[in-house]
C-alpha cells in the first residue's frame, strides 16, 4: 500500500501542473484528492503556485482541514473548501479551486455558464452561483473559516461545479483524472460560449445530450486518453515533476514540538 499512496501522491503532483500549463490555475488556486485508505482524510499541497508542485510537497489533512502532522511550510488559507466538501459529498474523491481567466467574466457579470458543445456537458447541465457577500458581508473574498466552506459546499449541493462570484470557480470530481478534464472542459465551455455570444445567442445542449455527452467524461477510456494527451504536453514543456524523495517521508512534516519552536522563530 506505501507504493500506491506514493503514487497517489505523485499522480497529484501531475494533476497540479497540468493543471497549472493548461491555464485553468496560476500562481493561485489548489487541487486535493481525498486519501483512498481514509476518507476522512486528505491529501493537498503546501501552499505554492501548482505548476511547480512536487510530491514532496504533499501534506494529509484531516476533514477538519487541519494537519495530520503539523508541517514546517506554509498552507493554503482556503483549504476547509476541501474539508468541507469532502464532509459535505461522500462521492466527491478530488477538488479544484482556481480562477482561470476565462470563468472569471460569468463569476464577475454574474452569468450563467452552461454546457455549449460536446466535451462541455462534463460540467452538468446546471452550474449555480455562490455568493460570499450573502451571507458573510464584506469580506476579502478568501474562504478561511469553516463555516465559509460550508456554505460554499452547500450551494455546490450535488453538482459537479460552482461559481463562485466576484472570485472563480470549484469544480469536484469522482477522480483526479475526471476532476482534470472537468475544470479544462469548463474553461473551454466559458470560452465557446463567450465567443458564441459575439455572433449570436448561445444555445445550451438538451437535457439528454448533457448526460449522454457528460457520462463519456467519466469513462475509464475517455480519461486516460485525455490524461496521457495533457501529460505529454507537460513533458514537452519541460514542467514534468521529480519523482518523490526517498529520503523524506511522504508528506513533509516535522514533529509538532519542533513545528511550534519554528513558528516562534518565525514570529520574532
Amino acid at each position: 500500500m506505501p507504493d500506491r499512496m506514493n503514487e497517489i501522491i505523485e499522480e497529484l503532483a501531475i494533476a497540479n501542473r497540468i493543471l497549472g500549463h493548461e491555464g485553468v490555475i496560476d500562481a493561485f488556486g489548489h487541487v486535493s484528492i481525498r486519501d483512498p485508505n481514509d476518507s476522512a482524510r486528505y491529501l493537498l499541497s503546501r501552499s505554492r503556485s501548482p505548476l511547480f508542485v512536487e510530491p514532496d510537497d504533499i501534506l494529509e489533512y484531516s476533514l477538519d482541514s487541519e494537519p495530520v502532522t503539523p508541517p514546517d511550510v506554509q498552507q493554503y488559507s482556503e483549504r476547509v473548501i476541501h474539508g468541507e466538501i469532502y464532509k459535505a459529498r461522500s462521492d466527491v474523491m478530488a477538488v479544484c479551486h482556481h480562477h482561470a481567466p476565462a470563468v472569471m467574466p460569468f463569476a464577475i457579470a454574474g452569468k450563467p455558464i452552461f454546457p455549449v458543445f460536446h466535451v462541455g456537458g462534463a460540467i452538468g447541465a446546471e452550474v449555480p452561483f455562490w455568493d460570499q457577500y450573502d451571507e458573510f458581508g464584506e469580506t476579502n473574498l478568501l474562504v478561511v473559516k469553516p463555516e465559509e466552506g460550508r456554505s460554499l459546499a452547500r450551494t455546490l449541493g450535488g453538482h459537479s461545479v460552482v461559481l463562485m462570484k466576484r472570485h472563480g470557480a470549484t469544480v469536484v470530481g469522482a477522480t483526479l483524472r475526471e476532476l482534470v478534464s472537468r475544470s479544462i472542459y469548463l474553461c473551454w465551455n466559458a470560452e465557446h460560449q463567450l465567443r458564441a455570444s459575439l455572433i449570436g445567442t448561445p444555445q445550451p445542449l438538451h437535457p439528454g445530450e448533457v448526460k449522454l455527452a457528460g457520462a463519456i467524461n467519466v469513462k475509464t477510456t475517455a480519461a486516460t486518453r485525455t490524461w496521457e494527451y495533457w501529460s505529454l504536453r507537460l513533458k514537452a514543456a519541460g514542467f514534468w515533476p521529480p519523482r518523490q524523495s526517498k529520503a523524506k517521508p511522504a508528506r513533509r512534516a516535522m514533529p509538532r514540538a519542533k513545528s511550534r519552536a519554528a513558528g516562534k522563530k518565525k514570529r520574532r
